[in-house]
């Protein structure tokens, strides 16, 4: 079975975004892929939030979202929309990932779960909480490549979500992102790779990249690792589409090999004793 993975460098337009996702679909179909995944944000980046507010509205009217459900079913193939950002009508957004059924339906929804609030060494500094909400809890959903279990970006530091996918025995994980470039250069391989292992499942992680309108940059390099940690694409730091094969008996075979999920207990603190 065949991913494909879109690395794309989002603007501040997001009609100029809708055109290259659904470009994106045509593409990934024609190429065999049974499932398209795309970065955080595909449907807007813009750290001016004044501007981008204009553009933020509630899912139902999100025209992104419109015109990735269209070509999906068009094309006849599922994607992972990695994130929009959606009006919640509360007064906040939600950083939030959907994942689309051949024929257009929405089958999951997932709001981001940990809320990007940092200060870098690098001088940049992000406050995710000041304008989103963040999510309840973990979503597993059953697709074309295996049961597939959602994370988004920051969350991929957060190991309990990932011991919770892990327990729901997911075959893959979607961990789509805007990755800064020093945190990536720092911890994006080795994160990846251990929550793949971690979980005993393929992680997908398709990935913004390079220098956006709205003067931030991202790292790239969407990946796609195995069961056993291994590496099977690294698209590095150029925008573009690629594929991955997705082989269920890599599962099966690491998993009998390395029993973690089946071996693993409840862990509670107790006093040290002399």
């Amino acid at each position: 079975m065949r991913a494909a993975l879109l690395q794309m460098t989002s603007g501040i337009d997001p009609a100029a975004n809708a055109a290259c996702l659904v470009d994106a679909i045509a593409r990934a179909k024609s190429g065999g892929a049974a499932m398209l995944f795309t970065p955080e944000m595909s449907g807007l980046i813009d750290r001016d939030r004044t501007r981008g507010a204009a553009h933020i509205v509630a899912e139902e009217a999100d025209p992104v979202l419109a015109a990735m459900r269209e070509a999906a079913a068009r094309a006849g193939i599922w994607v992972a929309l990695g994130s929009l950002a959606v009006d919640r009508g509360d007064g906040r957004y939600a950083n939030r990932g959907f994942v689309v059924g051949a024929d257009g339906a929405i089958r999951a929804r997932y709001d981001k779960l940990h809320m990007f609030d940092v200060d870098l060494a690098s001088g940049e500094s992000w406050r995710e909480s000041a304008a989103y909400a963040p999510g309840d809890g973990a979503v597993v959903v059953e697709t074309p490549l295996g049961r597939l279990g959602l994370a988004i970006c920051y969350d991929l530091r957060f190991p309990a979500l990932f011991e919770a996918l892990g327990r729901a025995k997911c075959d893959l994980i979607a961990i789509p992102a805007a990755f800064t470039v020093p945190t990536g250069a720092a911890h994006w391989h080795l994160l990846q790779r251990a929550r793949a292992v971690e979980a005993s499942a393929y992680v997908i992680a398709a990935a913004q990249t390079g220098k956006h309108e709205d003067g931030r940059e991202t790292y790239g390099h969407s990946l796609v690792v195995d069961p056993w940690g291994d590496v099977m694409l690294d698209m590095g730091e150029g925008a573009g589409l690629a594929f991955a094969e997705i082989d269920p008996a890599r599962i099966v075979e690491v998993r009998r090999q390395l029993p973690s999920l089946a071996n693993r207990r409840a862990v509670s603190m107790v006093a040290a004793t002399a």
